[in-house]
Order: C-alpha cells, then sequence, then structure tokens
C-alpha cells in the first residue's frame, strides 16, 4: 500500500513540476514579448489617441464647413494651376490662399454665433 501511494506521490509531483516549467515557460514568452513591444513602442512618436467622432448637430455643422473650405481651396489651387504655367505664380497664389483661408472662413462660417 504505502508503495503505491509512494508512485502516485512521484507521478502527482511530476505532474506539478512538468505543469509549473510549462507556466515559467509561458511567462518567460509573454515577458520578452511585453519586452519587445515596450521597445517597439519607445521608438515610435507619441501614439495618436483615437477619439470618437463627435455626433452632435455643431460638430456636424462645423465637419460640413470645414469640408466646404478645403474642397474651395482646392478649386482655386486647380485652376490656378490650369491657368497659369509661370511656377511664382502658382506660389503666389498658394502662399495668398494660404492668407485669405483664415479671413474667409471668419466672414462667411462665423463660428462664435
Amino acid at each position: 500500500m504505502s508503495k503505491e501511494r509512494a508512485r502516485r506521490r512521484a507521478e502527482r509531483e511530476a505532474e506539478q513540476a512538468r505543469q509549473a516549467a510549462l507556466r515559467a515557460e509561458r511567462e518567460a514568452r509573454l515577458a520578452r514579448r511585453r519586452e519587445r513591444v515596450g521597445r517597439l513602442v519607445a521608438l515610435l512618436p507619441g501614439r495618436p489617441v483615437r477619439i470618437a467622432s463627435q455626433g452632435g448637430i455643431m460638430a456636424r455643422r462645423r465637419r460640413a464647413q470645414n469640408g466646404v473650405a478645403v474642397v474651395l481651396f482646392l478649386i482655386v489651387q486647380v485652376i490656378v494651376w490650369l491657368l497659369w504655367s509661370s511656377w511664382a505664380a502658382r506660389f503666389g497664389a498658394l502662399v495668398i490662399s494660404l492668407l485669405f483661408v483664415p479671413l474667409f472662413l471668419t466672414l462667411v462660417f462665423d463660428r462664435r454665433s
């Protein structure tokens, strides 16, 4: 009877040792992976924070206004590109457009009200 108990205890201890070795190997693998990911994240510039898109009426209106402004800016640039072949004229139109965009946004889309 005691030989049987000793054999079962030895089997139980062997199984526990095997489980402990598997657990240690799994934890070591996870630690290596975390360390690799940490090194990779440290190399990247500040990660952008994703903010859920706002769904209110003001947010939709602002998105529409910004879209209109971008489309108009691009249309002006395409027209200038097609009408003038001079690089100086194209560059001048770009600079003037960039200066007038805030003025346009303020006059047309008065955001204070």
